[in-house]
């Protein structure tokens, strides 16, 4: 158990990082690309740093008071260095320049792969830079000018994700002082619905094309294959299986449609979030079973039907963006 004086402790400076991040922070997102200079960057020295400016000091006191020359020759020639280093820590991000962000949309509950790229200009060294995001850390280095880290980031909820800001940070070259700077880019990310985990097969296709589709149960038998757990005892071909000494599952064909409609409407026995989420889980089971279909949500156009990533994304992003239950839009 912690003693509480280093609990008191712990609580003040997270008050006094608080007011420093509200006092430091935008009022509003910047449009990208963001770049960094020297209005925009803080420096700091480190534990490490506050424990060699102690000694420095120490060892001043020291060599005055003996009057030993060699001794204050050593500590004038260490603090600049420290002082060479605090510049150096600032030239780190100086021209530093946050150039995209950018993630792929995945459901509600799955980490957020948020990608950050960045730029400078080539010629200086840019290494070991620590890029902070709603509290997930990771390291980049920009080589020739250029260079991209990754932040997997929690989600939650469906709608626009709004990462927050962007804290880079270095320490080099001697860990004696530490730079930083932030970017709050205005670049909502989407969150798709969670999908439902279980439920209802797919609706029964309409259209004039029609595919013929295996199902356990239908008119016409197709083949027969071996039992696999989960398979009715009713479609057993027990002949077959006695001369074959296995169990086969007799495998019917019988005309789907091609077009599957997606209604909002005909799910009203759920309620609202549970609609969305068997919607979603309904949009992927199509377009892994290469079926087309259409969505047909309230107040907003129909799309499809069609298949293929680009209408995948136009409905779940539509699903992900529909109002909540009181009224306001998916946002988190």
């Amino acid at each position: 158990m912690r003693p509480a004086g280093a609990l008191m402790l712990q609580r003040l400076r997270r008050r006094l990082d608080a007011r420093f991040d509200a006092w430091t922070r935008r009022r509003t997102p910047a449009s990208l690309p963001v770049r960094f200079d020297r209005h925009r960057i803080y420096v700091l020295p480190t534990r490490f740093g506050l424990f060699f400016s102690l000694l420095l000091l120490t060892m001043g006191a020291g060599a005055l008071n003996y009057n030993n020359n060699p001794a204050l020759l050593l500590c004038l020639l260490l603090g600049g260095a420290g002082i060479a280093s605090l510049l150096q820590a600032q030239l780190q991000l100086s021209g530093l320049e946050i150039h995209a962000i950018g993630a792929e949309p995945v459901a509600a509950g799955t980490p957020l792969q948020l990608r950050v790229h960045a730029r400078a200009d080539a010629g200086r060294e840019r290494r070991g830079l620590r890029l902070e995001c709603a509290g997930q850390a990771t390291r980049m280095t920009l080589d020739n000018g250029a260079g991209e880290a990754d932040l997997a980031l929690a989600t939650s909820v469906r709608g626009w994700l709004d990462p927050g800001r962007l804290r880079i940070s270095t320490t080099r070259p001697l860990g004696l002082a530490r730079a930083w700077a932030y970017a709050w880019a205005d670049a909502p990310l989407l969150v798709y619905p969670a999908p439902e985990p279980a439920g209802p097969p797919l609706p029964a296709g309409q259209g004039e094309h029609a595919q013929p589709r295996l199902t356990p149960s239908g008119d016409d038998v197709h083949h027969l294959r071996e039992w696999r757990r989960g398979d009715s005892l009713r479609a057993v071909a027990w002949k077959a299986s006695a001369r074959r000494d296995a169990l086969l599952v007799r495998e019917f064909e019988q005309p789907a449609g091609a077009d599957i409609v997606l209604d909002w409407q005909a799910l009203h026995a759920l309620r609202h979030e549970d609609r969305i989420r068997r919607l979603a889980r309904w949009v992927d089971e199509a377009e892994r079973e290469s079926r087309r279909y259409r969505l047909r949500l309230p107040g907003q156009p129909e799309l499809g039907p069609a298949h293929g990533a680009a209408h995948r994304h136009a409905c779940l992003r539509a699903l992900a963006l529909l109002p909540r239950e009181g009224g306001s839009v998916a946002a988190s």
